[in-house]
């Protein structure tokens, strides 16, 4: 046998073995990097204050939801909570359902202080809208030997708001299609990763100013966390977010651009086109028309057509609807989708939440309408519900063996009881057993709070000219009412992300892409300031209309307009005076029924910190009751309030009939019976002769 062939196979073998085997881990690392890189993660938390429960039963509903292009591999709830130090840990619990569905029970660890559990939303109960259920059984411990079941003010469970549920989750491949596109656009884990943005060219008309931010402002209503941001932004190729809109008129697009488009249809129409360059998704929206391209703007500030058309392009003509459905506020508020049980002897919570538009306030005449059912078998005399709203009670009432096959409870909310824009209503039942038998289970003793419980909130306009109103006061029925804006006449970065700031927070509160929004790049006309609510910002020197009101500014700029003077609030050092940046919020002078802001500083980068102030309602809480807010370049930042009158009156003669409605109510009924009576008491003098036809009374 020839040894020498064999050893020399035997290396060969060898050699390809290796080369496999190498060959094998490249494309073992090249498929587990893509995978890395295509796995993606999304924390989304709930919109829920930090609330407290009390009861030995409680239950709470928080929200979340999935988009529509994700891919889900694992949905995680990360729940922060903490409950009674007096609870016994060994036989409480907590429990959690999604969409009505139960799936994880688990008993509190022996720590003291606030608890972390991670639990794994199972994928099959997950859906685009998500109803996740909190319910605590909280039994007190008396001694070592004794659970008891009877509710304290110790029975408590806090659900903290930093609770959130992660997805981990791989993207969908896109659909060439608008609506597919604009759903990943506004999709929040597009937004948290700075992955969508607007255009308009860097030296932008104002009609493409306008339709910019028109869109902005019906786009940014999906930013709903401190840490997004949809802003606007000039026009460069070299943008990397995955998802841009293009909004510019035809001329003004880049050469690559124009190409794929027909100059020609553009003359009378506008047109929405997608378009893909390398792994970008650009929607591009112009026209020849100033008109038509405004048009085409509404088209993309309005959320039912963006998700209604399923094709690449849409061709906008005068002809076309673009105008949003109305959502006239109607003040009536479902707590429920399902129905809510609650179950067992003693006190047991069920907590609502409820939104109201950003722009209302509550009014006299609000009710919580509970529908109801419940056992027959308890004790009439000592059970009863409570309700609360924010922690607040507002009313009780006693359960009734009359109605419990279906029980109808009205309670008002009183008329000055502040709301914010989300609050909570708990509706507490004590639920105590009938007779002096053996104790009925947990199942005997229930309670259901039916779908068709409602809270109606009758609601007022806030007409507060305070930053804590902004930006409502420049609304109306969730538009923008009659909006000026007026910017520098040459844009540089620092002003297109100060309009982000400004608009996105208007966007933000508005539903309706109706109302007028025009930018003007001079100042406007007179009739234009005299009808408008105006925000101007800018340098003086690049917004002569703020140069013009220098001397009805709260914080006025010096003799050249270098920084700002000294006044009854703040005195300023000169070179400091040449940092600040200022937000003041004025009475128009044009008309005193509009307001006026004016965001500026002696530079462009004043100008942008102080807009900073003003892009989110969280930051605005903070200047309650103010009118000015100053910053400076190490982001301290100051409010004051200068105006002793804060409200704007409705200009209106119906706004000032209906705020003194029972006045004239009684006035009317009053010259009624007055003239009834006068009426009367002239039929008799003239039937009795003692008045003559001239009018003259006879003398006998």
């Amino acid at each position: 046998m020839n040894k020498f062939f064999i050893n020399k196979q035997n290396g060969i073998k060898q050699s390809v073995i290796s080369s496999m085997l190498a060959a094998l881990l490249v494309i073992v690392t090249v498929v587990l990097t893509a995978q890395t890189a295509s796995a993606k993660q999304y924390t989304q938390p709930f919109q829920n204050p930090t609330t407290s429960l009390a009861g030995k039963s409680v239950q709470a509903n928080m929200y979340f939801v999935k988009m529509g292009y994700w891919d889900v591999k694992k949905a995680t709830l990360n729940l922060k909570f903490q409950i009674s130090q007096l609870d016994d840990r060994q036989n409480s619990d907590i429990t959690v359902s999604v969409n009505g569905v139960t799936f994880d029970s688990f008993r509190p660890s022996s720590a003291a202080g606030e608890q972390s559990k991670q639990i794994t939303i199972p994928k099959k109960l997950i859906q685009s809208q998500n109803n996740l259920q909190i319910e605590g059984q909280l039994l007190n411990q008396t001694n070592d030997k004794q659970v008891v079941a009877t509710q304290t003010p110790a029975n408590w469970l806090t659900l903290d708001s930093a609770s959130n549920v992660n997805f981990d989750y791989d993207l969908t491949s896109p659909r060439n299609q608008i609506n597919d596109f604009y759903d990943r656009l506004t999709g929040a884990d597009t937004i948290a990763e700075s992955q969508s943005l607007v255009e308009t060219p860097k030296a932008a008309t104002d009609t493409e100013l306008s339709a910019g931010l028109r869109a902005l402002t019906g786009l940014s209503r999906f930013v709903t966390s401190d840490d997004q941001a949809l802003p606007i932004s000039p026009l460069e190729e070299n943008k990397q977010a995955d998802y841009q809109v293009i909004i510019a008129k035809f001329q003004h697009l880049p050469k690559s651009i124009q190409s794929q488009l027909s100059a020609k249809k553009l003359n009378d129409q506008a047109v929405i086109k997608l378009l893909k360059q390398g792994r970008k998704h650009l929607l591009v929206v112009t026209s020849n028309s100033d008109s038509l391209l405004l048009k085409a703007a509404s088209f993309v500030a309005n959320q039912e057509l963006m998700k209604e058309t399923t094709k690449p392009e849409k061709w906008i003509n005068e002809q076309t609807a673009t105008f949003s459905s109305v959502l006239e506020f109607q003040g009536r508020h479902q707590l429920t989708d399902v129905d809510t049980p609650v179950q067992g002897a003693g006190h047991n919570v069920r907590t609502f939440f409820v939104q109201l538009p950003n722009d209302q306030l509550n009014a006299a005449g609000s009710t919580i309408n509970l529908r109801l059912r419940y056992g027959k078998n308890l004790d009439f005399k000592r059970s009863l519900m409570t309700v609360r709203i924010n922690q607040q009670a507002i009313g009780s009432q006693r359960l009734s063996a009359a109605h419990a096959d279906g029980d109808e409870i009205s309670l008002k909310l009183p008329a000055k009881m502040p709301l914010n824009s989300t609050f909570t209503i708990s509706v507490d039942f004590d639920l105590t057993p009938a007779g002096s038998g053996s104790a009925p289970t947990d199942q005997d003793m229930w309670a259901t709070v039916l779908p068709t419980s409602n809270a109606v909130i009758r609601s007022k306009s806030n007409h507060d000219l305070l930053f804590d109103n902004y930006p409502s006061v420049f609304m109306k029925n969730q538009a923008v009412k009659q909006m000026a804006i007026v910017r520098p006449a040459h844009l540089t970065t620092n002003d297109f992300a100060t309009m982000s700031n400004l608009l996105g927070l208007v966007g933000n509160y508005a539903k309706q892409n109706t109302g007028e929004l025009k930018v003007y790049h001079q100042t406007p006309k007179t009739a234009v300031l005299n009808r408008s609510n105006v925000i101007a910002f800018g340098t003086p020197s690049q917004t002569p209309l703020i140069k013009q009101l220098n001397s009805k500014l709260y914080f006025q700029f010096n003799s050249n307009f270098s920084g700002f003077k000294s006044n009854e609030k703040l005195s300023l050092e000169d070179d400091y005076a040449q940092t600040i940046g200022t937000a003041q919020l004025l009475r128009s002078p044009y008309n005193q029924y509009r307001g006026l802001l004016v965001v500026t500083g002696a530079h462009d980068d004043a100008v942008y910190r102080a807009s900073t102030q003003l892009d989110r309602q969280s930051k605005l809480a903070q200047y309650r009751q103010a009118d000015t807010i100053v910053v400076d370049d190490n982001n301290q930042h100051y409010s004051y309030r200068f105006k002793k009158q804060k409200m704007i009156q409705p200009s209106s003669i119906t706004s000032v009939v209906h705020k003194h409605s029972h006045f004239w109510l009684f006035l009317g009924i009053a010259l009624v019976v007055f003239f009834f009576f006068g009426f009367v008491i002239v039929s008799i003098l003239w039937r009795n002769g003692l008045i003559t036809r001239k009018g003259f009374i006879h003398e006998h």
